[in-house]
């Protein structure tokens, strides 16, 4: 009977999920280890982060687990559409998405449809991995991986995928290197049914995405499931603890929205339908989650190129391998990308007669793969960054126009000559 590798992936968001089909499908056994509850239908429901999907990484990773069909019925809550302003709101720019090939679907559909297809009880739910320990096996010769699941016990793996995260666990036994503070903070809320109780904002926010950029900071919007829309206030600050330091921690999103409105260096001098935007989402966002505090999130990221060297037992997808901000909209992107390349090579192993020998020969792929991973990953971190500079800016609404101007006049010019 052939060898079969003991795999495990740690980590239950897009890419540990995509992953974990993609090689169900290839036949390989494996247990995904994932420390939230398993999400109810209601919350699968609800309003979420919309992520766009390209066509070289995230649509084509879906593609290949068979949810294309799946995929296309997700679709709809959020347009390509897109608007530009300035804080005065001036409309710099504004397009129907005649010109994008990059579909929103929300996080929680996207979850859901992997969720749907991933057979039999292969997900853990509850476990959170608390520590990882690397050791050769003294009998066999080969490397072993022992996940410590707490209160869940002990066990040892052949491979393991590191999925977890920004603070990933399964990073330690690669590399020392950390996410360190990028200097901004999103303030997230959502507000629901806001075609029949606030059509002035969906007028405002358009089907698609608002961006309303300057002073370094920004109010942006995403239609998405239920009606909603979520807003997210951008804040650019030195002070990693600026939550804290400005006294919001622990405040609800209505009460926070009293220190963003009245800080003339955040958005006390924006026009006044922007401030009713943000406003409004804090309120109907503390409605909704009573006594909740308000979603303040410091962005984080990896060293832009930082490498490691290839260590068997172990590797990393996503956000795990290279953190990066959500300027470029790469982040999930990316993360599939990263599981349909490592699917590929895990399913394309030869039979072998032991743990060993199957280390062996999966030591120069596994190579390829994070060589090919990295380099990937250095390029689009360098993307986000330079994104990041220029839409928290001073002018930062006028620069995000004057790009969409520059790839308008581009494609013009293509089908000009084309034609």
């Amino acid at each position: 009977m052939p060898f079969r590798p003991r795999i495990a992936i740690v980590g239950g968001g897009p890419s540990g999920l995509a992953l974990g089909l993609l090689l169900q499908q290839r036949g390989m056994h494996l247990t995904i280890y994932e420390l939230r509850s398993k999400p109810t239908p209601e919350e699968l429901a609800k309003p979420s982060g919309m992520l766009d999907l390209h066509k070289e990484s995230g649509l084509r990773a879906m593609s290949e687990c068979g949810l294309w069909d799946g995929l296309q019925a997700a679709f709809g809550d959020c347009s390509e559409a897109c608007r530009v302003l300035d804080p005065q709101a001036t409309v710099l720019h504004t397009d129907d998405g005649e010109h994008s090939t990059r579909p929103e679907v929300a996080r929680n559909a996207l979850t859901k449809l992997l969720l749907e297809n991933i057979l039999g009880d292969f997900i853990k739910w509850n476990h959170k991995v608390t520590a990882v320990q690397r050791a050769r096996n003294a009998t066999t010769n080969a490397i072993e991986i022992m996940l410590d699941l707490g209160a869940n016990g002990t066990e040892t793996y052949d491979f393991v995928v590191g999925a977890d995260g920004a603070w990933s666990r399964v990073r330690k036994l690669l590399t020392d290197v950390t996410p360190f503070y990028s200097g901004a903070q999103f303030i997230t809320a959502t507000l629901r049914n806001a075609s029949s109780k606030y059509p002035h904002l969906v007028a405002l926010s358009g089907s698609g995405t608002l961006s309303a950029l300057g002073g370094g900071n920004g109010i942006l919007t995403h239609r998405g499931p239920q009606d909603s829309i979520r807003v997210y206030a951008a804040v650019s600050t030195s002070h990693e603890h600026w939550a804290e330091a400005v006294g919001l921690g622990g405040k609800t999103a209505a009460q926070a929205k009293i220190v963003l409105l009245g800080d003339d260096k955040l958005f006390g001098k924006w026009a006044p339908s922007l401030q009713d935007l943000l406003a409004t989402a804090c309120d109907e966002d503390t409605k909704d989650n009573p006594g909740s505090p308000a979603d303040i999130a410091p962005m984080y990221m990896l060293p832009i190129g930082h490498r490691w060297e290839t260590r068997m037992g172990a590797t990393l997808v996503g956000d795990a391998a290279h953190l990066m901000t959500p300027w470029a909209g790469e982040g999930v992107n990316i993360a599939l990308w990263d599981s349909l390349d490592l699917a590929h090579t895990l399913g394309g192993m030869p039979e072998a007669e032991n743990a060993a020998k199957w280390q062996e020969a999966l030591e120069p792929r596994l190579r390829g793969f994070e060589e090919g991973m990295l380099t990937r990953a250095k390029e689009k971190a360098e993307e986000t960054a330079k994104n990041k500079d220029m839409l928290l800016s001073e002018n930062g609404g006028q620069a995000m126009a004057d790009m969409f101007r520059q790839v308008f006049e581009r494609i013009a010019a293509c089908s000009a000559a084309a034609n």
